[in-house]
This record gives structure tokens, sequence and C-alpha cells, in this order.
């Protein structure tokens, strides 16, 4: 399994290398990680900051709860975000329409991890 620390990390280099994949999305995402690797991270996408944290450095506008395993496949592209919300592995709090914008970003982020 991938670390989470580190998927965070890419994340945040893919944000760097091309800030339009977050473009027309201001906002704070926070994932309240639960299981083996607990923690809180957040994707800070506000004005001319883009980048990741780890613990809550800003107030969340949307907060997602699922297990680190989840997320891992999420942002691995293996779990469709939708899916895990219907199916319960995901849950949303805050603005609904933020999380999914979050699929198309966390799309970006694994087509620059492919390159």
């Amino acid at each position: 399994m991938s670390n989470i620390k580190q998927i965070f990390q890419e994340i945040d280099g893919a944000l760097s290398t091309n800030p339009k994949y977050a473009e027309g999305v201001d906002a704070v995402f926070q994932f309240n990680l639960t299981d083996e690797n607990p923690g809180i991270y957040q994707l800070i996408l506000k004005n001319d900051n883009r980048s990741t944290a780890e613990g809550e450095k800003e107030k969340a506008d949307c907060t997602l709860h699922m297990k680190a395993e989840d997320f891992v496949q999420m942002a691995e592209g293996k779990l469709n975000g939708t899916q895990a919300f219907m199916s319960g592995k995901l849950k949303i709090k805050g603005n609904m329409g933020l999380a999914l914008k979050l699929q198309s970003i966390l799309a970006a982020y694994n087509k620059e991890k492919s390159n």
C-alpha cells in the first residue's frame, strides 16, 4: 500500500507542475483518514496557494471521512469517488459540489504520476 504522506506529496508536486488541474477551484478539502494509517490531511486550493498539508491548517470547505486504504484506492484511480460515497466507504461533510470536483483533481495526480 502506498504511503499516505507520499501520495499527498505527489499531489502537491502535480499541482506545482501543472496548476491548471485545480483551475477554478477555490476550496480547502480535508481528509479525515481512519484505520491503519489514521491522520488528517488537507488539499488547499485557495487563491495562489495550491498545496497539501498534514493536520488542520485551514478551515475546510469539504471534509471527507474514509479509511486510509480506501483513500489510497481513490487516489490511484482504482475506486471511484461516487461509488465510494454510494457504498458508504466515503462520508462527506460540507460542499458536495466540491467533492465532485475532487475526482478530476485526483485524475490529474494520476496522469502526472504515470508520466
